[in-house]
């Protein structure tokens, strides 16, 4: 990778398993692409480098901030992504995949890469509210244009509900106790800023664990939020309809969630892993795996990125 790619591409997102998830591709001479979650451009702008003059790429991404990265450099420094004919930029939610392809006109596509991770952009956006580090407005919206922020599910989601958040995206054992402090609390004032919220939280972790637990609670609130786990299943179904036989699926998961749901539908071709056979007992899946061993970072990568440390790329093709 070149300097100007690295730079570029660092003050946003570093993007991880690189070269193992576009080789995992199998790029086609004149093949449609879709990178669901184009963030800093990285996975893009190294698509681009590998497609020939007849290729196609789709880049979606909700968030106005990885929109500006479309008015970066490509491999080479050459031109800008918003310059290249082969590109097209798609400000949109990943779980519109199938009305997206209709609209261009795209009968079929070669292959689709996301990278699950959230960019590191947004952990180091101090007004964003997606880390604990800094005092911010208890936001998390990935698109700031529409839906509740997570303010709004901390002060107005029942108990109960609060409690299943928690548990459910976080695998938080005290959701219940958490859940019934943040409701005790509000009712004396709005929980409003990240500061706000764990002054309530704070006091129910181990110093041991704190920021582990911390992790995975502002993890549990992020994902409802973003209504992330929907958005994954609808995108994860469409592109099984929009993929051509023999094109590839490659997806990179951070937590044990979203690895479930890639892991089913790879195996099965549906959300719950349900196996579902023919008349004869054969099993009846849409897709094949490429890797039946599940790919992680090397030590190098892993040293370099320490994001990386938790990256799991499945690959699949369709049959």
């Amino acid at each position: 990778m070149n300097t100007e790619t690295t730079k570029t591409a660092e003050g946003y997102h570093v993007p991880v398993l690189l070269q193992p998830s576009i080789d995992g591709l199998d790029i086609r001479p004149g093949g449609v692409y879709v990178d669901a979650t184009f963030g800093g451009g990285g996975h893009s702008r190294e698509l681009l480098s590998r497609l020939d003059s007849t290729a196609h790429l789709y880049s979606f991404d909700q968030d106005a901030d990885a929109e500006k990265n479309v008015f970066q450099l490509e491999t080479g420094g050459q031109q800008r992504f918003i310059d290249d004919p082969r590109f097209t930029f798609v400000r949109s939610n990943f779980r519109y995949l199938r009305n997206w392809m209709r609209y261009y006109g795209v009968e079929g596509i070669d292959g689709l890469l996301a990278d699950l991770g959230v960019s590191s952009h947004h952990f180091d956006d101090e007004s964003r509210g997606f880390s604990f580090r800094f005092d911010a407005p208890l936001d998390m919206r990935m698109n700031k244009r529409e839906g509740k922020t997570a303010a709004d599910i901390v002060n107005t989601y029942a108990e109960e509900a609060l409690a299943k958040v928690f548990y459910l995206y976080g695998e938080l054992k005290n959701s219940r106790r958490l859940a019934a402090a943040l409701v005790a609390a509000r009712t004396t004032k709005p929980i409003a800023t990240t500061q706000d919220f764990l002054h309530v939280v704070e006091p129910f972790f181990k110093r041991e664990r704190e920021k582990k637990d911390l992790a995975r609670l502002f993890q549990a609130l992020r994902i409802e939020v973003n209504h992330e786990m929907e958005a994954l299943s609808d995108m994860l179904l469409a592109a099984i309809d929009c993929l051509k036989p023999g094109g590839r699926l490659c997806i990179i998961t951070y937590h044990s969630l979203e690895d479930r749901m890639v892991k089913n539908i790879m195996k099965t071709g549906n959300i719950a892993g349900e196996r579902q056979v023919d008349f004869y007992g054969r099993m009846e899946t849409p897709l094949k795996l490429v890797n039946n061993k599940v790919i992680v970072p090397d030590s190098d990568e892993q040293r370099e990125n320490s994001r990386s440390r938790s990256a799991k790329l499945r690959i699949a093709e369709k049959k």
